[in-house]
């Protein structure tokens, strides 16, 4: 063999072949034992270190859950909201607190439902635009049920399909050719100064507050693209409670519009 070379069966050093004396210690595999001396007391001080960092934090625990199940119920439940226009007065006052209630499928909504819902695209509302730390500001306000400015509340007067127009011959407002008496309009308003004649496209609604001389709604947005009806996958759902001032707490009454027959029957 030629010098240097090396055989590929004897890749380890040779021993002796000498076997090992009586009482002398094989080296161990496991780390501790047979190692440097106190290795395995670091490892124990080690682990025990880091069960008393995560005693000393365990009390987050408490409130990520906490956070996190306010969170999920507020996405896929219930989110608050507060009132910040008189634009449903009676109904609902600035500062009013109120639950929506995120169950309620579109096909599922009514007329005289209250909703809240993103006008951004409806009403052709520009969306600021926001940084990571704004975003994140909001996303806590929301926990207290500060929506975000593109977040209206209406109530829905037109479901897909039906043809509403203002005014009938008595002055009320009419859906599918029968006049409706509103007792949610707030006293001494009429049912609108504005006229109007639409038909509901398909999954759209045409929606109007309660106090129809200061409210931004379907008909404030005639002229823009969607003719002011609300998508409904717009929709974030429809107000179930209000929570506070506690002198007013419970249900929001609906007020659902006397039944009329769909548009054309």
């Amino acid at each position: 063999m030629t010098q240097g070379a090396v055989d590929p069966e004897r890749a380890v050093p040779e021993t002796s072949g000498t076997p090992p004396e009586a009482g002398s210690a094989a080296p161990s595999s496991r780390p501790g034992e047979g190692g440097a001396p106190g290795a395995g007391r670091a490892g124990l001080a080690g682990r025990s270190g880091a069960y008393a960092a995560a005693r000393r934090h365990r009390w987050l625990l408490g409130p990520a859950l906490l956070l996190l199940a306010i969170v999920v119920i507020r996405a896929f439940l219930v989110t608050p909201f507060g009132i910040p226009s008189e634009s449903m007065q009676d109904t609902l006052l600035i500062g009013d607190r109120i639950l929506v209630s995120r169950t309620t499928a579109p096909a599922d909504l009514r007329r005289g439902d209250i909703v809240v819902f993103d006008a951004s695209q409806a009403f052709n509302l520009r969306v600021p635009e926001r940084g990571l730390l704004q975003t994140l500001v909001e996303a806590v306000e929301s926990l207290a049920g500060k929506g975000q400015p593109t977040d209206y509340v209406k109530r829905i007067i037109g479901l897909p399909g039906d043809h509403v127009r203002c005014c009938a011959a008595d002055g009320r407002l009419e859906i599918n050719g029968v006049a409706v008496t509103e007792p949610y309009v707030a006293p001494g308003q009429k049912p609108s100064l504005l006229t109007f004649d639409v038909t509901v496209p398909p999954d759209r609604f045409w929606v109007m507050g309660d106090n129809r001389g200061s409210s931004a709604d379907s008909r404030a947005h005639l002229g823009d693209p969607g003719g002011g009806m609300v998508p409904g996958d717009d929709m974030i759902g429809k107000v179930w409670v209000r929570y506070w001032p506690l002198d007013r707490l419970g249900p929001v009454e609906q007020g659902q519009i006397a039944s009329v027959p769909r548009n054309g029957e």
